[in-house]
């Protein structure tokens, strides 16, 4: 008896070691990724009669657009169509009704969001929204269009997870070993992960001014364009003016090159909170593993000045809450620490995402309890709070990091500072973006004399909506034949300040679908796909192109 016992036990045991039991999937499209563009590629190719699967990373749709982005920059409207626009419309569908409205009444919050009645009739849209409800809606996507995705799915980056063949890709496996195979893959992550492990070329960081003959992109010093620099003289020292004691944290002591120097800077990453100020419905600032006040003394020097503008970036959306963006000199962008992230492996990855995470909640528990702390700021920050029912399984955090700029394609087109400003032309355009050329600092320095300041915010506008173009979401075809990328797109550094918007990553997300689609049925590679038959299908879509 004692025998079999063990044996039953050895066996038990034996079974629990084993790997799970690995799949090999298959669909005419195979999307790589969670993000926002993901779900409108994903609806694009079932709408066009094809087979897809959305392999996910993450266990929540929507990137940033779910993950706390509810304050939409947008730019002009007019020129966001097809599934983006539709995106909005729902959300403006989910606020007319009265228990989406359960922390406020929708009297108060009034028509703050909303945009004019759609081009195609008249559906209202709402820019300005909550991070469950854009999930929700996401979701919805997928559920109606029963669209097949596999959630927790991270795609294996060594040499061996993706399989190529005479330059197309055949498959990719993910680290639980499960195979993916397709006739068209579309890479929508904000990293470019399937795209680099397919070989394809891309750039990460500032490119300088030369290379593509524009005026915005590489180091920027003195130029500031929003007010997220130090207007008065700070030192940077231990001992105020005193270069022997050391710097204080979050400076560098890099010197800075000269203006419109590449480098391999990208700008600060943060997260987008949801804050509230209903007290039935907020958690206090927690105070985060390893929290030294003495990383924000920086921003006592800035509150010294006189600086009072703390507040200026808690957006309001429905129901008593913000998206909260950072600000100032001082705020949640994590200036400095992200340049390694767009290349770094999961785990290096996961170790930027807490580093970032540590500082932010530091930041907000520093500014809600530190005595030091101005006491007419401090009363405002201790009315704040994470808000209780956005985030719950994951501590009322965001699930994504804000990648405002990780890998760029290098592809058949580049999209440059010239295009976006309307002084150079854009050939068969795929979708239109409007928003400024928008960068966030990308260093914090010593400047020469001795005093701290930031480097790197860009904010240039457009005259006019401009064309993104096919070839910018396509790789060189000696590079790869059947992979399309509208997501981690190619574009330089300061172009890409304006295509990045969420809204514009749900457009060449469907007209990369609509693309891959009928690249499969008339047998040809996008790179040789008939931009008229294209372009008919995206009109079709509800896409706006160009201006009329």
């Amino acid at each position: 008896m004692k025998q079999l016992v063990f044996i039953l036990v050895f066996s038990l045991l034996h079974l629990s070691f084993e790997t799970a039991p690995t799949a090999t999937r298959q669909a005419d499209v195979i999307i790589y990724g969670g993000t926002c563009a993901a779900v409108t590629a994903a609806v694009q190719v079932k709408k066009m009669g094809k087979s897809v699967i959305v392999v996910s990373p993450d266990k929540h749709l929507g990137g940033l657009s779910a993950g706390g982005l509810g304050f939409t920059d947008t730019g002009n409207k007019s020129v966001i169509g097809g599934l983006s626009r539709e995106f909005y419309q729902r959300l403006y569908q989910h606020y007319q009704k009265p228990e989406s409205w359960t922390w406020q009444k929708q009297s108060e919050y009034g028509n703050k969001g909303q945009g004019t009645p759609a081009m195609d009739g008249n559906n209202r849209t709402m820019w300005i929204f909550e991070p469950h409800a854009a999930e929700q809606v996401f979701e919805d996507f997928i559920k109606e269009n029963n669209i097949t995705v596999y959630r927790d799915e991270w795609l294996d980056r060594s040499k061996k997870g993706v399989s190529m063949k005479n330059g197309e890709i055949q498959s990719f496996k993910t680290l639980s070993g499960n195979t993916y195979q397709g006739k068209m893959f579309i890479d929508v992550t904000y990293e470019g992960d399937l795209m680099a492990a397919a070989g394809v070329s891309y750039h990460v960081g500032r490119e300088a001014n030369s290379v593509y003959g524009e005026q915005w992109n590489g180091v920027q010093a003195g130029v500031f364009q929003h007010g997220h620099y130090f207007k008065k003289p700070v030192s940077p020292y231990k001992v105020p003016g005193d270069p022997k004691s050391g710097l204080l944290p979050e400076i560098s002591s890099e010197p800075i090159a000269p203006n419109g120097t590449g480098d391999n800077k990208i700008q600060a990453y943060c997260f987008r909170l949801c804050m509230s100020n209903d007290p039935n419905n907020r958690v206090p600032f927690p105070k985060p593993e390893g929290y030294d006040p003495a990383r924000y003394e920086l921003l006592l020097r800035v509150f010294d000045t006189g600086w009072r503008e703390t507040f200026e970036k808690y957006d309001p959306i429905p129901n008593h809450k913000t998206d909260t963006n950072n600000h100032g000199p001082f705020s949640t962008d994590y200036i400095g620490k992200n340049y390694d992230y767009p290349d770094a492996s999961y785990e290096r990855r996961r170790e930027i995402i807490k580093d970032h995470e540590k500082y932010q909640k530091g930041l907000l528990y520093f500014m809600q309890n530190d005595p030091r702390m101005p006491a007419d700021v401090k009363q405002d920050m201790q009315q704040w709070g994470l808000a209780k029912d956005e985030f719950k399984d994951n501590g009322n955090w965001p699930h994504q990091i804000y990648v405002r700029e990780a890998r760029r394609m290098l592809g058949e087109d580049v999209m440059t500072e010239q295009h976006t400003l309307g002084t150079k032309p854009v050939s068969n355009p795929i979708g239109m973006g409007s928003y400024s050329l928008d960068a966030h600092n990308a260093q914090r320095y010593v400047k020469d004399d001795g005093y701290v300041q930031n480097e790197g915010d860009i904010g240039v506008h457009p005259k006019q909506p401009y064309s993104i173009s096919y070839g910018s979401i396509l790789p060189k075809a000696a590079e790869c034949k059947n992979l399309l990328v509208p997501v981690a797109m190619s574009s330089s550094h300061i172009a890409f300040g304006s295509i990045r918007m969420e809204p514009v990553f749900m457009i060449l997300g469907q007209s990369a679908a609509a693309a891959a689609v009928l690249s499969i049925e008339k047998k040809v590679i996008p790179q040789k796909l008939d931009y008229a038959e294209l372009k008919k299908e995206l009109l079709k879509a509800g896409q706006k192109l160009e201006l009329n």
